[in-house]
């Protein structure tokens, strides 16, 4: 292979230098040899970081090494014994690994092929039984227990060492995939915390969601501690990863965070197979080569685990470096082959490059060369970096273990491009899996039934199963599991909810400033106060919320370690390592991250925290909707909040910032219950009601994220009226404004930004065409369709009985008149419940792209201000015969519908 082939997977430190004396190179490299053999490999490494570092001060420029050998990290002579009993781990380790494939090849039975994968796990088997058996701590570890993001596609392996433990039954794992067919026995493909809320903790089978929310999950350890509300100080982060999945830009793209806040309570153990899903990830390269660079460039803590210790002899002979530099130059593809084949290929293919290198082996068996093992699959060499990641500090560590996807499922899985979708095993197969595994099961149990081949448990007294759940004890009971017992919350009163119903008087506010009020006196309550974690991504002025900055400050464990610039303002910028309010940058997706963890806190850590994540509103769900819905099967609790929300009420900013959409993106979330509030008071309910249904014990389905969008235009917030009907409020509707004429009905229903607009259509109505309507605020479109949604599915369910009436049905039950729905959001918004309202219906919306221009021309443009619903509820009314047939077309010509700059709801001003 031609150099410049190789350039990008080795370090390259002096390929671009020439040797202008090779006898001295030679004296200086031998020098170093006698080094590490009389001193050990540990006063090797003290003396070179020494030389570099005076190589620096003497201006000596020598480039940082973020590439090193393609072998294993941790010299031989720095390894620890490994304390536990590797033969009987060894033993129930192979049998998680037949009854993990058992439970997925039973489900390809005929009948029920609910697919499954075999090969993750059997290849991952030894990096999670390593930990399991001596790092993992689990809830009633004295430290408080870490937290294991394990990889989805492994989750067959956690089931069988479950199952080993007694956790599971045989029933239970035959109920893998099939939750609602095997009822109480159906178990989830994934890790699905929602669908098995007792044992999985956190979903990770979304490729790349898995490492930002680990990320995050250590940040909020942190965080917690360093606000004083519990300990963390002995709990540790673990994420296992795939190298495939390291593509993903979410996989890579939080880690400087992880390294600017010293995150040394997290570990990512990739499993690096080198292979995706549908073939290698890096054929022609070396993955863990350029993983390993990259994690090192960020800032992290590398461990390589790259051999198992039967290569120790030969890289001690090794004496001219030949088999490093075919282990450096051999690509990702041929390694991948080498374990598709056999011992004579490798002998052939791999040591056969160099004389020097097939002599190294010639004493060595076809058999013994292939069982030359990957460090991944070697049990000294795993607990070697496990223990070295534990002990680091300063730096979150990346352990980087090479493994074979497949391993021991027999030739026709071992690295196979299409191992990952192979689901069960023939009987040939299960033969030799089982003579690998050396399980004491009869070729006859076999033949007996292919498709149900037995599981095995050697009984609840075995030693082996009674030394697994000694080590389990000692390290805090089972894993994974998810506990909800949580401190109990005190919420705050009437008192905090005050300056929400009192209006904005003479001033004008929009609903986002009535919001950061709220907030502000939500977070200034005593017993609650504390457990508030705003969250924004960098727009904390356009919300109005740098008034937070002096007070609650920003979190950084570093401090504030500068002289800040706005130092002598009111509003001065204040970071502190007890601050209040998470700032995670320019950073939607990490923001969603935050949010997941903290508002899990209460499961995670029995400490409740309540996450109001602010942010553009067209940023939210579009940006970052897979990340939503992960926190949904995680169940976090919390608030979101789509500030400067609206197509057309983010005056100026245009079409990449104009959400019209959003509260139906949010609607696909099942647990997301969706607000669009026009006035502060209509805030203040949403958020109490919210709290009480997350934390006040009476409901239900407390596992929700409320998402309310707020604006940015200044209107006069009204006080709450005396009679207001706050349980339509909270339903989704109620009705804000009777009407004060006789004369012909009509129904104006409006949300959010857009009732001011139906309020003035009300005036003109009356006054310029003696036309009575009712206005109505709808809070919450999609609320309102659930609520429908149920009570069709109710009456479906129970033939026979009467049915119950959709709440909105009930609501509008005495309005009469055609209904002209509006908000400043396309028209599938209001369009949820049109099949649940009997009147005649028109919507008025704003569908298509936004622009940049004033508020007023905006909603001209798109038909939906307050002179669009006049005419739009005259045409109804004329066809009806209630007003003449041609007001229509007078009120068009009166009102210049056609000419955007005629436009007159809204006005100027607002944050953007």
């Amino acid at each position: 292979m031609a150099d410049d082939h190789i350039s990008h997977i080795r370090s390259g430190l002096t390929s671009q230098l020439p040797d202008r004396d090779p006898e001295e190179t030679a004296e200086w490299i031998e020098s170093f040899d006698d080094l590490v053999a009389s001193q050990g490999t540990e006063r090797a490494q003290f003396i070179v970081r020494s030389l570099l570092q005076r190589a620096g001060a003497k201006s000596v420029g020598v480039p940082m090494v973020t590439t090193t050998d393609y072998v294993n990290t941790i010299p031989v002579d720095q390894e620890p014994e490994f304390p536990g009993d590797e033969e009987v781990e060894r033993r129930y380790r192979a049998w998680m690994r037949w009854n993990a494939a058992v439970m997925v090849h039973r489900g390809q039975h005929p009948d029920i092929g609910v697919g499954g994968h075999i090969s993750t796990f059997a290849g991952a088997a030894t990096l999670y039984e390593v930990g399991f058996n001596h790092f993992f701590r689990a809830k009633d570890h004295p430290g408080g227990g870490d937290q294991i993001f394990f990889q989805g596609h492994a989750s067959p392996g956690m089931y069988a060492r479950a199952f080993l433990e007694g956790r599971l039954s045989e029933e239970d794992l035959d109920g893998f995939r099939q939750e609602k067919s095997k009822g109480e026995n159906g178990i989830p493909s994934y890790p699905h915390p929602r669908n098995m809320p007792e044992f999985w903790e956190f979903p990770t089978v979304s490729m790349g969601i898995g490492p930002a929310n680990a990320i995050y999950q250590a940040q909020t350890n942190r965080y917690l501690h360093n606000r004083g509300i519990k300990d963390t100080s002995d709990q540790h982060v673990w994420a296992f990863l795939g190298d495939g999945e390291m593509d993903e830009p979410e996989s890579r793209g939080f880690l400087q965070l992880a390294a600017n806040e010293k995150l040394d309570n997290l570990t990512f153990v990739i499993n690096c197979n080198l292979q995706r899903l549908d073939g290698p990830v890096r054929g022609n390269g070396k993955i863990m080569q350029e993983l390993e660079a990259f994690f090192r460039g960020a800032g992290w803590n590398v461990i390589k685990v790259v051999w198992g210790r039967e290569w120790d002899d030969l890289l001690e002979k090794d004496q001219t470096g030949a088999l490093v530099d075919i282990m450096n130059q051999t690509p990702d593809g041929d390694y991948q082959t080498y374990k598709a084949e056999s011992g004579a290929f490798v002998r052939e293919h791999f040591f056969g490059k160099s004389p020097e290198t097939k002599e190294l082996v010639a004493d060595m068996s076809d058999d013994e060369i292939w069982n030359l093992k990957r460090g991944g699959h070697d049990y000294h060499k795993v607990y070697a970096a496990y223990k070295a990641a534990m002990e680091f500090k300063g730096k979150p560590t990346v352990i980087l273990a090479k493994t074979v996807k497949g391993y021991g499922l027999g030739p026709h899985f071992e690295a196979r491009n299409a191992t990952h979708q192979m689901k069960k095993l023939t009987q040939d197969d299960l033969k030799a899996f089982r003579d690998h595994l050396r399980i004491p099961i009869t070729d006859e149990q076999i033949e007996a039934d292919p498709y149900r081949p037995p599981y095995f448990h050697p009984g609840p007294d075995a030693p082996e199963i009674q030394y697994m759940l000694d080590r389990r004890k000692k390290l805090g009971g089972s894993l994974p599991e998810r506990r909800t017992k949580h401190t109990e919350l005190a919420l705050p009163d009437d008192k905090t909810y005050a300056i929400a119903k009192r209006g904005s008087g003479k001033q004008q506010a929009a609903t986002t400033m009535a919001f950061v009020r709220l907030l502000k006196d939500l977070m200034r309550d005593k017993e609650f106060g504390n457990r508030i974690v705003p969250i924004v991504p960098d727009e904390a002025r356009t919300f109005g919320m740098d008034s937070f900055f002096p007070t609650a400050k920003i979190y950084n464990p570093k401090g504030q370690n500068y002289l800040s610039v706005d130092r002598d303002l009111v509003l001065a910028y204040k970071e502190s390592p007890a601050g209040q309010i998470l700032h995670p940058g320019i950073n939607e997706a990490g923001a969603v991250a935050a949010l997941t963890a903290t508002g899990t806190a209460y499961a995670t850590h029995g400490e409740p925290l309540i996450p109001v994540y602010v942010f553009y509103s067209m940023f939210g769900f579009q940006r970052t909707g897979d990340s939503f819905w992960a926190a949904a099967d995680q169940m976090t609790r919390g608030f979101v909040i789509g500030a400067t929300a609206g197509r057309t009420t983010l005056t100026g900013e245009g079409l990449q910032h104009a959400d019209g959409h959003s509260p139906i993106l949010a609607a696909t979330n099942p647990a997301v219950v969706t607000y669009d509030p026009a006035y502060g008071y209509e805030i203040g309910h949403i958020m109490r009601a919210g709290l009480e249904r997350m934390y006040g014990g009476n409901h239900p389905d407390p596992n929700v994220m409320y998402y309310l969008t707020v604006y940015n235009e200044p209107i006069s917030q009204p006080a709450e009226p005396e009679e207001l009907d706050v349980d339509g409020l909270l339903k989704g509707i109620y009705l804000a404004a009777p009407a004060k004429v006789d004369g012909p009905r009509t129904q104006l229903l409006a949300s959010g930004v857009a009732l001011p607009w139906a309020i003035e259509a009300q005036q003109i109505l009356a006054e310029e065409w003696g036309v009575s309507a009712d206005v109505w605020s709808v809070t919450s479109w999609t609320e309102l369709r659930r609520d429908a949604i149920e009570a069709e599915e109710e009456a479906f369910l129970n033939p026979g009985s009467e049915a119950r009436t959709p709440f909105v049905t009930e609501q509008l039950a005495g309005a009469t008149g055609p209904v002209v729905a509006v908000s400043d959001y396309m028209k599938a918004v209001p369009d949820q419940i049109r099949q649940y309202v009997p009147n005649e219906w028109a919507t008025l919306g704003a569908d298509g792209f936004g622009f940049s221009d004033t508020r007023a021309a905006a909603r001209r443009f798109f038909k939906i201000d307050a002179h669009s619903v006049v005419v739009r509820a005259l045409q109804m009314l004329a066809r009806r015969g209630e007003v003449p047939a041609e007001a229509p077309a007078q009120a068009f010509e009166r009102y210049r519908l056609d000419d955007v700059n005629a436009g007159t709801s809204g006005n100027a001003g607002g944050d953007s």
